[in-house]
């Protein structure tokens, strides 16, 4: 099976939105501050958690994205 790529669009930094992404809104629901979309209809990081809040959202954006298509690098 072919590893997923990381979306060209998303920011440098931790938090990445790979290409299995279904656009189904959910990151954007649950951080709106950090996730959108690109013109390629996926989601994408456009901006890296800056707080404890954004991080949290961050987070969960992550645990319920239903493709498991956002990933944490971890402190990068």
């Amino acid at each position: 099976m072919e590893e997923a790529k990381r979306n060209p669009l998303n920011v440098q930094g931790r938090y990445y939105v790979t290409d299995e992404c279904l656009a189904c809104e959910a990151c954007q629901a649950a951080a709106p501050d950090n996730f959108r979309y690109g013109d390629d209809i996926m989601s994408h990081v456009f901006k890296q958690p800056t707080n404890a809040e954004e991080e949290q959202q961050c987070h969960q954006a992550l645990l319920e994205c239903p493709m498991a298509a956002i990933r944490d690098d971890g402190d990068s």
